[in-house]
């Protein structure tokens, strides 16, 4: 197969065979942000004062230091001390359990495209509900948002394991546990009085938001998601400046695009501008850790989209991810069940094969004491409804296949965005300690 793309490519028939790829991104594909909303929200997203404990911020699971994510397979939220895969549970605050789901990328989440969030989608833009949102929670609670973006934030300021710590731990956990989350007294009101009332963010605060007499968690979340579209947008990689008429890419990478593009359809699904058709899919990956479930259930499961359409034709499936800056995202699938990058394309091209040869041994958790991790490897009928819902039919590669692919996605990457804007800042004015 390589020999062959290679014999097109002496002959001039590569990038003229490139009818199936993307348009360059523009301006145009991304929404607009405030320059004073981007400062105020730098600040908070790395500010620990939006934790219910105040000992964790959005930036301890989505870190520039591993590409905002947090280079564990699942994460250890509430509880936890250190950053990335030296992050422990702690002996006097031991975390409940792990994060269900691998902590997601955060690149180009503020291009227009971008209208359903989560690996199972359960947020998503619905002109037809009430603030043009649709998501789990009542639809007060959907209304002010400025975008998905903004709306996205609520989700782990309210979590126990993520950031509002464990019940009767805090005012704002408290609060989480007797339902009131807006209005006076609610999780949000007791979240942005302790904004607006530390100093260092009233002229931050004025600057962003003018109009208003008193500071929301809406306009919170807006300045995060101003921030966060700003900081992270990645389009200006290698593979943007070949599809702008720029660059030619790699001899390897040029096979891999072929590839990735052709024959291996990869782009069946990691299709468009961020190679990602924005649907879901069910591949099978290797499901551990507590499962997506509430606390009073007894399984292990994790059925992705299932658990919001309630659709069975939907089990197992999960959001196909944009694979901007992907050789730096590891590990890989909703769970972070693989590291390398390559093992995990090797398995993804058949996944029926791969859950019988999969590997508890590659995973890179987190140590946490008392939990029980593989009981869903465990299980024969989940293992088996897992694999009845694999929805693709298996594809051959070759290890040079693979190692093409993977010199393509390494043009994804994209130095600027990786590295961010604005950085980590020295110190937030909270006082508390950043992450870093």
């Amino acid at each position: 197969m390589v020999r062959a793309l290679a014999t097109a490519m002496m002959i001039g028939l590569g990038p003229a065979m490139a009818g199936d790829l993307p348009a360059p991104v523009t301006d145009a594909d991304y929404m607009p942000v405030d320059a004073a909303q981007v400062r105020l929200g730098h600040l908070l997203f790395y500010d620990p004062i939006l934790s219910g404990n105040r000992n964790i911020s959005c930036a301890t699971c989505h870190h520039p230091k591993f590409a905002t994510a947090d280079g564990v397979a699942l994460s250890l939220g509430e509880g936890g001390i250190g950053l990335g895969p030296e992050r422990r549970a702690t002996a006097d605050n031991t975390p409940e359990q792990r994060i269900p789901r691998n902590a997601p990328a955060l690149f180009n989440l503020g291009a227009h495209e971008f209208t359903v969030m989560f690996h199972d989608g359960r947020i998503e833009v619905d002109e037809s509900k009430p603030g043009g949102l649709r998501t789990p929670m009542g639809a007060e609670m959907t209304e002010g948002f400025a975008n998905l973006l903004s709306a996205q934030t609520m989700f782990p300021v309210l979590s126990a394991d993520e950031m509002a710590g464990h019940y009767s731990e805090n005012d704002v956990s408290e609060a989480v546990r007797q339902g009131r989350i807006t209005g006076e007294g609610g999780a949000w009101d007791l979240l942005s009085r302790r904004v607006a009332e530390t100093p260092g963010y009233a002229p931050l605060i004025e600057a962003a938001f003018p109009d208003s007499e008193r500071l929301s968690f809406t306009e919170i979340s807006d300045a995060i998601a101003a921030f966060v579209a700003f900081e992270w947008r990645s389009d200006s990689s290698l593979f943007d400046a070949y599809l702008r008429g720029q660059a030619d890419l790699p001899p390897e990478a040029e096979l891999g695009r072929q590839l990735f593009y052709g024959e291996a359809g990869c782009s069946t699904c990691h299709a468009g501008a961020f190679q990602t058709d924005h649907a879901f899919h069910a591949m099978g990956v290797p499901q551990f850790g507590p499962g997506k479930a509430a606390r009073f259930e007894s399984h292990v499961r994790d059925v992705g989209r299932m658990r919001v359409t309630g659709q069975a034709s939907d089990a197992y499936a999960f959001r196909t991810p944009s694979l901007r800056n992907v050789t730096r995202t590891g590990p890989y699938g909703h769970t972070g069940s693989h590291s390398d990058l390559a093992a995990f394309i090797a398995d993804h091209i058949d996944p029926k094969s791969a859950l019988d040869r999969f590997d508890p041994a590659q995973v890179d958790l987190p140590g946490l004491p008392g939990v029980e991790d593989w009981q869903h490897l465990q299980d024969p009928a989940e293992q088996n409804a897992l694999r009845a819902a694999i929805n693709v039919e298996p594809r051959r590669l070759s290890t040079t296949d693979i190692t093409a692919l993977v010199a393509f996605l390494d043009t994804l990457d994209d130095a600027e965005a990786l590295a961010g804007r604005l950085g980590i800042p020295d110190s937030v004015p909270s006082g508390l300690p950043v992450d870093r």
